[in-house]
């Protein structure tokens, strides 16, 4: 466990027993301080609040912002309206907190005080919601952050519309590249679509509390390859990049149609990703039929992740997803689970667990389904180096103080790492390697570097196709399903873990 992830536990546990102090002043049964969310439920409730105050918390982002509000007026009904109250509110609950809910000489004066205090209304709403952006703003950057699941790339481990808290204690909180930006906004403006960031000050890589991200962890990062890219949401996105137009059309070709909406973005404002990590600096990683080794040795699969596998049925055979179901596999057709590639054989997209637990009438067979090779994967072989999706490298991930020799196949897998994410130079004068404009025959690394992949292995754009995820790149860990939903909540996975 990192010193930040220690940190984290420390400010959690003192800010949690800080409220179960406050709840028993306040005449609350103080085990409620404990549950997320009914918590603030019990704070609106004591206050008189309007109950929309406590569904308003469910917006992603914008939910935040009013957490802090009902908890900093709910510091105000002890009779606490200054601004330090307020910013030890913002900056230090796990302190404050204990301070109201154990000291004998602070007591809950409920809503008469509050109604009494003289301040105007338009100033009591500016000063609570000053220091709520604050802090959710702090928090946001330094603590955790809302993602939402927006593809099938992670499925079944995690669903379209899981809503997660993203841990930024867990590798350490970043500081932002760009810090002059608008708060709970990315990287765009809605209604103008114009930045909502500027670039007068940037701040070189930083991260607090630093620890390394751990093999098979469920990590959010910022998109490598989106540095520069088409700003054309409808017909690219983060589906074609612009490195692959280049590849696609020629860099000429690119900027005659494009040059209007080519744009490039710092390291934090980059598209948030979500895979689990397979492999760390200094691995060495391969694919063979789909089964993924790190040093030779074959990795752990896990329950829900899935991948396609071929079902040939009987010529007389009707399947449907009832059908499918009486099997043991549950189709999402909505995410191509699905695929008839004849009369009678399909693709199926089946985790671990369903095919374990499969049950085959006679006549039907299951084969794996190895995808074929395509000049499409990272570093950008023609095909006929015949590696796929299934059947893949063998490739060494970077490692921060490791040392590789210059040639030209690891010039081609290791370039963007040494010129783009480390700030060099890099020249092949005929077959010589120039970095800086000294010539080079070895490098060695600044930075760790991650290999990412989804865990729907046959639907997923990972580090397959565009390479490594350098330490810079990442956000936090994704730590916990606090909301999800399809068509109306999907109760069972609220506050699962992820694992």
């Amino acid at each position: 466990m990192g010193i930040g992830s220690i940190i984290f536990i420390v400010g959690a546990i003192g800010w949690h027993v800080g409220l179960y102090g406050m709840f028993k002043k306040a005449g609350i049964e103080g085990w409620k301080a404990f549950i997320p969310f009914y918590n603030t439920w019990c704070m609106v409730e004591k206050m008189r609040l309007p109950k929309f105050w406590f569904f308003l918390q469910l917006i992603p982002i914008a939910g935040q912002f009013i957490t802090i509000w009902i908890t900093i007026k709910f510091v105000e009904h002890f009779g606490r309206f200054g601004f330090l109250h307020h910013a030890a509110t913002v900056l230090v609950p796990f302190v404050y907190f204990p301070y109201l809910g154990f000291s004998k000489n602070e007591k809950y004066a409920g809503t008469l005080v509050v109604d009494n205090y003289k301040k105007s209304g338009a100033r009591e709403w500016i000063d609570a919601a000053f220091f709520a952006i604050v802090a959710a703003t702090i928090i946001r950057t330094f603590v955790f952050e809302a993602y939402t699941i927006p593809t099938p790339s992670m499925e079944k481990t995690l669903l379209v519309n899981d809503f997660l808290f993203v841990s930024k204690f867990s590798y350490g909180p970043r500081i932002p590249n760009t810090p002059l930006a608008m708060p709970f906004v990315h990287h765009t403006l809605p209604v103008t679509n114009s930045k909502s960031y500027v670039e007068w000050i940037k701040i070189p890589y930083t991260r607090w509390f630093a620890s390394p991200v751990k093999r098979n962890d469920v990590v959010v990062f910022n998109f490598p390859v989106n540095d520069t890219l088409i700003n054309n949401e409808e017909d690219f996105g983060s589906k074609r990049t612009y490195y692959q137009a280049v590849r696609e059309m020629g860099r000429d070709k690119v900027w005659e149609d494009y040059n209007d909406i080519i744009i490039t973005r710092p390291v934090d404002k980059r598209e948030n990703f979500i895979k689990r990590c397979v492999a760390i600096g200094g691995d060495m990683l391969q694919i063979v039929n789909g089964n993924v080794l790190i040093n030779g040795k074959p990795q752990d699969v896990f329950p829900q992740s899935q991948r396609y596998y071929k079902l040939e049925v009987p010529a007389d055979a009707y399947i449907d997803n009832e059908k499918l179901k009486e099997m043991g596999i549950a189709i999402r057709e909505s995410q191509g689970d699905k695929i008839q590639m004849k009369a009678n054989l399909y693709l199926v997209n089946i985790t671990n667990e369903e095919k374990a637990h499969l049950k085959l009438p006679a006549g039907y067979t299951l084969t794996d389904f190895i995808m074929e090779p395509d000049n499409g994967l990272f570093p950008y072989y023609n095909s006929a180096s015949g590696w796929s999706a299934d059947n893949y490298g063998p490739m060494l991930v970077p490692q921060k103080g490791s040392k590789i020799e210059l040639t030209p196949d690891n010039l081609i897998r290791y370039q963007r790492c040494i010129e783009v994410y480390e700030g060099n130079k890099v020249e092949n004068r005929g077959g010589q390697i120039f970095i800086n404009g000294t010539a080079a025959t070895s490098y060695t690394f600044k930075m760790n570097y991650y290999w990412m992949m989804g865990d729907n292995r046959h639907n997923s754009l990972d580090s397959r196709y565009w390479g490594f995820v350098p330490e810079d790149h990442v956000v936090g860990k994704a730590s916990l399903i606090w909301f999800s939903w399809e068509g109306g909540p999907r109760w069972k996975r609220l506050f699962n873990s992820i694992k």
